[in-house]
């Protein structure tokens, strides 16, 4: 894991943050001893803008983590309509004014890297903010007080504006860069390593593409030839680290919150149900007769443990079924939270699975991850799998999709510190390439981006079929509960209503229910 931890400083460094989204953000007073925009350096800048970067990431699972059911409101709630306020904040207070002003000091100083780092950064908001909200800001959205009333640019718009930024950042970071200028620690990502950037740049646009072709607009092979000059290991993964003196946002939001008696998230059936042996039954090599997810303890970090495999290995690194927080592995068997059911497993018993303390996430120092190797590889597993002439209910496919569905696992695995050898020679996932779905490629997509906004875009590309997520069903009906949209999948955010006070006619004229599909969608 990769330690770019944030420093404190940083923090205050918002305060310079200019948005024409709302009368309220000017509203306030320039504090005493702040630095004008003038007296700011790239670096001083880039920090903040990493660091909301990767909030509003967060911010976006929080909206999106439930409909996906990675989990599911403290004791199996539902959640409803969002807003998704805290990602649209992050993206115009905090992000693309800033990257306005470190964009213009790149030219003045003549830094084309700093520049394609901007674009990047700006690309990856826009994307994250027109597949939460479609029709998006952006064209006048920086213009602060000179346009309090932004209009709208189309999601088809914003997509292609994404591309273009993406495409001129591979082509800047690709040629030299004399300058002199480095980002060194400011980068909380990757440390000023241009090459690692470029990287990045390639795979985020392999991303982004898979979005669009189901639409039409681009093609799987398009996508393998960004992929390929894409990550190459563990090392390159999108992700930024916290630290003692700023703790990981999901431990204080989940550990700490849960044992104080707060209000907190549980974990749902589905991803649980994925991982211990429910719809993807074990045929472990250890026993024949071992196939239910009956638990044998054992320490996942400890890849000499000997132990019955009945679990996948990183369902530990995400999940507890201990409320005493002994750090154990407590229990028979791991039955998750159904969506919309009080306390209820699958099987109709009580379910028994929460954060786990010191998880892969859930720990004081750990990491908030944008787009990693794995997914990088599954991106090329399903992309050679729809090359190959594959649909969401054919059988076979290509050696290439074969091997990088493999890859991918494996790359996951070793993300995630575990040993997953025994698990890639189950009859469940070496299945051969004759034998190949693409649920195969999305349950282990699935599983690895836990806690990923992307996963709700998956969600939304195949329809929410249980073809392609296996055992997916639509949250149960609460009495009581407002069930306006029951029966429907959300596939968007509704425009916050900070947005909607401030710009109400723009908003207005973009404003869809939140089961209508976004542009790509449709």
């Amino acid at each position: 894991m990769k330690k770019n931890n944030i420093k404190a400083t940083i923090l205050a460094l918002f305060m310079i943050a200019l948005v024409g989204c709302s009368d309220d953000y000017f509203d306030v007073n320039t504090p005493a001893n702040t630095a004008t925009l003038e007296q700011l350096g790239m670096k001083d800048l880039m920090a903040p803008v990493i660091h909301s970067t990767m909030e509003g990431q967060r911010s976006a699972e929080l909206a999106f983590g439930n409909y996906t059911q990675y989990f599911v409101i403290q004791g199996g709630g539902a959640a409803g309509q969002t807003s998704a306020s805290g990602l649209w904040n992050q993206v115009y207070l905090y992000i693309l004014p800033n990257i306005k002003v470190i964009k213009a000091k790149a030219i003045e100083n003549r830094a084309p890297h700093i520049g394609a780092i901007s674009d990047i950064l700006i690309a990856i908001n826009l994307g994250i903010a027109t597949d939460t909200w479609d029709d998006i800001p952006y064209s006048d959205a920086t213009e602060g007080p000179d346009n309090n009333f932004p209009t709208f640019d189309n999601q088809e718009e914003i997509y292609n504006r994404v591309f273009d930024l993406l495409d001129g950042a591979i082509a800047a970071l690709s040629a030299p860069d004399n300058s002199g200028f480095n980002l060194g620690t400011s980068d909380l990502i990757y440390g000023g390593d241009s090459d690692k950037w470029l990287r990045a740049a390639y795979t985020i646009k392999a991303r982004y593409q898979l979005h669009l072709v189901n639409k039409g607009v681009t093609t799987p092979n398009e996508v393998l030839t960004s992929i390929v000059n894409g990550f190459t290991s563990n090392e390159d993964n999108f992700e930024m680290s916290y630290s003692s003196q700023n703790i990981n946002p999901w431990y204080s939001s989940q550990i700490v919150e849960r044992r104080s008696g707060n209000p907190h998230n549980d974990i749902a059936s589905q991803i649980v149900s994925s991982m211990n042996g429910d719809y993807y039954p074990f045929n472990s090599k250890y026993s024949d007769t071992i196939i239910t997810n009956n638990v044998t303890p054992f320490d996942p970090m400890n890849n000499d443990s000997t132990f019955v495999f009945t679990i996948d290995p990183r369902l530990p690194l995400f999940a507890d079924t201990d409320l005493d927080f002994e750090n154990e592995i407590g229990g028979d068997e791991w039955k998750g939270f159904v969506s919309g059911k009080s306390n209820e497993a699958p099987d109709g018993s009580e379910a028994n699975t929460f954060f786990v303390e010191n998880g892969y996430y859930t720990s004081v120092e750990s990491p908030l991850l944008l787009i990693s190797y794995a997914e990088a590889l599954f991106i090329r597993a399903e992309a050679a799998f729809l090359a190959n002439g594959g649909t969401t209910t054919s059988v076979g496919s290509s050696a290439t999709a074969y091997t990088a569905y493999l890859d991918g696992i494996q790359a996951s695995m070793d993300m995630y510190g575990v040993d997953g050898s025994d698990y890639l020679e189950e009859a469940s996932i070496d299945v051969g390439a004759g034998a190949l779905m693409l649920h195969h490629i999305m349950k282990e997509k699935y599983i690895h981006n836990f806690l990923n906004p992307e996963t709700f875009v998956d969600f939304r590309r195949y329809d929410f079929s249980d073809d392609v997520f296996t055992g997916l069903t639509i949250r149960a009906e609460e009495e009581g509960e407002d069930n306006d949209f029951f029966g429907q999948w959300f596939r968007r955010a509704n425009y916050p209503s900070t947005e909607l006070n401030r710009n109400e006619a723009n908003v207005l004229a973009n404003q869809e229910t939140p089961v209508t599909p976004v542009w790509w969608d449709q």
